[in-house]
C-alpha cells in the first residue's frame, strides 16, 4: 500500500490535478450509473412486455423503481453534513453505493417466479434505484467540487454519454442473458460489473494528501475542511438562501416537466413496439443499445464542446426544439409506424436529442448551484427531475386507457415546448450576483465572529 501510495503521489493521480484522469473517473462512474437504469428501466419493462403483462402493470413497476430517485434530496443533505473527510468529501459515499449496488443485484437470486411476482420484482429494482441514487448524488457533487466551471459542459457530455452507454450495454447484454440463461442469474450477474467499477473510487483520490482507505496514511485537504458545513443549520440556511432565486425555481420547474416526457417515453417505447408492433425483446434492445450509443458517444465527443461553444440555455433550447419536432412529427405519421426505417430513424433521434438535452441541462443545473451545498443543491433539481419521470410512467396507463398511442405521442410532444418556454427566463449573471452576495455576508459574519471572540 506504502509503495501504491509513492506512485500516486509522484504521478499526480488526483482528480483534482489532473484532467484525464478526471475524466476517466466520471465516465466510468458514469458507465456504473447505466447499469442499474439499463436493466431496470428498460431491459425488464422489455420483459415483462413480452410476457403479456399490461401498461398498467408495467407502468406501476417503473413508477415504483422511480421513488429513489425522486428522493435523493433526503441523502444529499446527509452527504453534505457527514463524510470522512480525510478520504475526500464524496469519495467514501461513491464507495458505500457501488457496494449496495452489488448486494442489490445479488438480491435477485432470490425471487421466485419473477414474471408472477411482480410485488418482488418492485422490491429488488427499489433497491437497486435506491443504491444507484445514492452512489449518483455523490458521483454529481464530487464532480461540482473537482471539475473546474469552464471544464463542466465537457465533463457533463462525457459523463452523460458514459451513462448512456452504460444503460445501452446493460439493456443489450441482460436481455441476452435473460434469454438464455434465466431472469434472475442474468440481473444477480451484473454485479460483477459494478463490482470492477468500484476499484476506480477505490484507487483514485480527490486531494492530494488524503487517504485512500480509512487504515492508510493521510489527512484532510485544506479545500475539503473549507467547503465542509459542519451542522444542519448551516446547511438548510445557505440552502434556503439559493433555492427561492427565480433563476433556481425556473429551472427546478423545468426538469420536473421535462422529467414528465423522460417517464413517458422511457416506458411507452417498450410496450409499444412489443405489443402494437409484434417486436421482441430481444429487437427492442438491440434497437435501443444501438441508438443510445450512437446518442452516447455523440454526447461524449461533441455534446459538451457544444455547448461549451454555443452556451448552455441557447443549445439547451435547440434540443428542445428538436425533441418537440421529432415526436410531434412521429405521432402525425401512424401509416408508416410499421416501417421498421421509421421507428428506428425516430428512435435514435429520439435518444440522441434525450443524450444532448440531458448534457445541457446537467450543465445549466451545475451553474446555478452553490459549492458549499452543492451536492444538496444539484440533486434538488435531479431529484425533481425524477420525480417527474416516476409521475410519467405512472401516468401511461391512465393515458392509454383513453387515448390512441398517436395522441399519447402528441401530448408528450407538448411537454419540451414547455420547458423551452421557461428556461429563457435564467439569468445566470443575476444568478451569481446573488450567491457572490451570500459568500461576502458568509466571510463578514466570520469576521466578525472572531473579532468578537478575542
Amino acid at each position: 500500500m506504502n509503495q501504491l501510495n509513492t506512485y500516486i503521489n509522484k504521478s499526480k493521480l488526483y482528480l483534482t490535478e489532473n484532467t484525464v484522469l478526471r475524466y476517466l473517473n466520471f465516465s466510468a462512474l458514469y458507465v456504473a450509473q447505466g447499469i442499474p437504469e439499463g436493466i431496470t428501466f428498460f431491459a425488464i419493462p422489455a420483459w415483462l412486455a413480452m410476457n403479456g403483462k399490461t401498461p398498467m402493470e408495467i407502468g406501476s413497476f417503473v413508477a415504483v423503481i422511480g421513488i429513489p430517485w425522486s428522493f435523493k434530496i433526503l441523502i444529499a443533505p446527509i452527504m453534505d453534513r457527514y463524510t470522512i473527510l480525510s478520504m475526500g468529501r464524496k469519495r467514501p459515499w461513491i464507495i458505500l453505493g457501488q457496494l449496495g449496488l452489488i448486494l442489490s443485484f445479488l438480491s435477485f437470486i432470490f425471487i421466485k417466479d419473477p414474471v408472477n411476482n411482480l410485488s418482488g420484482l418492485m422490491i429488488c429494482g427499489f433497491f437497486i434505484s435506491f443504491f444507484g441514487a445514492f452512489q449518483d448524488v455523490a458521483t454529481d457533487g464530487m464532480a461540482i467540487d473537482v471539475v473546474p466551471v469552464n471544464e463542466q459542459a465537457r465533463a457533463n457530455g462525457i459523463m452523460w454519454g458514459s451513462k448512456t452507454v452504460g444503460t445501452a450495454l446493460s439493456l443489450m447484454i441482460g436481455t441476452t442473458l435473460i434469454n438464455t440463461v434465466g431472469f434472475s442469474t442474468a440481473i444477480a450477474s451484473l454485479s460483477i460489473a459494478v463490482a470492477l467499477i468500484i476499484l476506480v473510487p477505490i484507487f483514485f483520490r480527490e486531494r492530494p494528501g488524503e487517504k485512500l482507505m480509512p487504515w492508510t496514511k493521510g489527512e484532510a485537504s485544506s479545500d475539503s475542511i473549507k467547503n465542509q458545513l459542519d451542522d444542519w443549520s448551516h446547511i438548510f440556511k445557505n440552502l434556503i438562501k439559493v433555492v427561492p432565486l427565480s433563476s433556481s425555481i425556473v429551472m427546478g420547474i423545468s426538469v420536473l416537466i421535462i422529467g414528465l416526457m423522460f417517464g413517458l417515453m422511457d416506458t411507452i417505447l417498450p410496450i409499444f413496439t412489443i405489443q402494437e408492433l409484434g417486436w421482441t425483446n430481444t429487437t427492442y434492445s438491440e434497437i435501443y443499445a444501438s441508438s443510445s450509443i450512437i446518442g452516447g458517444f455523440l454526447g461524449l465527443f461533441i455534446g459538451g464542446a457544444l455547448v461549451d461553444f454555443f452556451g448552455k440555455r441557447r443549445m439547451a433550447s435547440i434540443y428542445l426544439i428538436f425533441l418537440i419536432l421529432s415526436i410531434g412529427s412521429f405521432a402525425i405519421l401512424p401509416q408508416f409506424w410499421h416501417e421498421g426505417s421509421l421507428i428506428y430513424l425516430f428512435i435514435v433521434t429520439y435518444y440522441v436529442g434525450y443524450t444532448f438535452l440531458n448534457i445541457a441541462v446537467f450543465a445549466i443545473c451545475m451553474q446555478l448551484c452553490w459549492k458549499t451545498v452543492a451536492a444538496t443543491h444539484f440533486t434538488l433539481f435531479m431529484a425533481l427531475c425524477n420525480m417527474g419521470r416516476a409521475w410519467g410512467a405512472g401516468l401511461l396507463g391512465p393515458m392509454k386507457e383513453k387515448m390512441e398511442w398517436s395522441q399519447m405521442y402528441l401530448c408528450i410532444a407538448l411537454i419540451p415546448l414547455t420547458m423551452l418556454i421557461l428556461i429563457q427566463f435564467i439569468n445566470f449573471i443575476k444568478h451569481k450576483k446573488s450567491i457572490d452576495g451570500f459568500i461576502m455576508e458568509e466571510e463578514k459574519s466570520t469576521i466578525f465572529t472572531v473579532i468578537s471572540s478575542k
